[in-house]
């Protein structure tokens, strides 16, 4: 279980960038701790810029690697490598939620582990970044988080319908259909989902398999566990 640390050095290194310690703190400050905290400025700023940022960085990236795709596949591509399940995996690949300033109810309800608060902390920090250290920074720095993403074979099928992904995975290894199950809690404002999916497998090769996923709607939640589940299972062939 992530806990929360205020020594960033780490952090900083592991992004390869300097930035201004005010910046960063803003950048990490999510709204449930400005609520608890007087109402201070919150990272959403900070996000709005950095989505820009992130998107056209990832546009110029795939247009001049990819000159045989059309626009349609392109946009594809695009939405898988932006998507809150891909930034959320690039920020738990690099230990942020450890770094996030969260209210009390956020903490006790897995935050720091919550995709759309950490997909949206990545793109904080990128506007951070931006106004800091300048575009050329802020976009070595996208192409730097999402290359792991961009050069994996399967990305653009999970990464862009998870479930689907999940479905085919199972059928081709001879496992059960997906299940899913969900559980909320918060005020009607401000809920969150936990999905649950479970996978069984009479194949003595494979283990069942179960996995969560949180997110602010039912549909993030599920794509959040569909993502785990199928990452879980790997990505070989499966058993002949």
């Amino acid at each position: 279980m992530s806990e929360y640390t205020d020594d960033r050095s780490h952090l900083l290194a592991t992004l390869q960038i300097e930035l201004d310690p005010d910046l960063l703190d803003l950048a990490l400050t999510h709204r449930s701790f400005s609520y608890e905290h007087g109402g201070i400025p919150t990272n959403e700023r900070l996000e709005f810029l950095g989505d820009s940022i992130l998107g056209q960085a990832v546009t110029v990236m795939l247009y001049t690697t990819f000159s045989a795709l059309d626009e349609g596949e392109l946009a594809k591509r695009r939405a898988s490598l932006v998507s809150t399940v891909a930034l959320a995996e690039i920020a738990r690949g690099i230990g942020l939620g450890d770094y996030l300033k969260l209210g009390r109810g956020e903490e006790l309800t897995g935050g720091r582990d919550k995709a759309s608060i950490l997909a949206d902390t990545v793109e904080a920090i990128i506007g951070a970044t931006y106004l800091d250290q300048g575009p050329d920074v802020a976009t070595a720095l996208v192409l730097r988080l999402v290359a792991p993403l961009a050069n994996d074979p399967l990305r653009f099928g999970v990464s862009m319908d998870p479930k689907t992904s999940l479905q085919e995975r199972a059928n081709q290894l001879g496992l059960d259909v997906p299940v899913y199950t969900l559980a909320e809690s918060g005020p009607d404002h401000q809920k969150t989902f936990v999905a649950t999916v479970t996978i069984g497998s009479t194949n003595p090769v494979i283990a069942p398999v179960l996995a969560t996923g949180t997110g602010s709607s039912k549909k993030q939640a599920e794509s959040a566990a569909a993502a785990a589940a199928f990452a879980a299972l790997g990505s070989g062939a499966g058993p002949a």
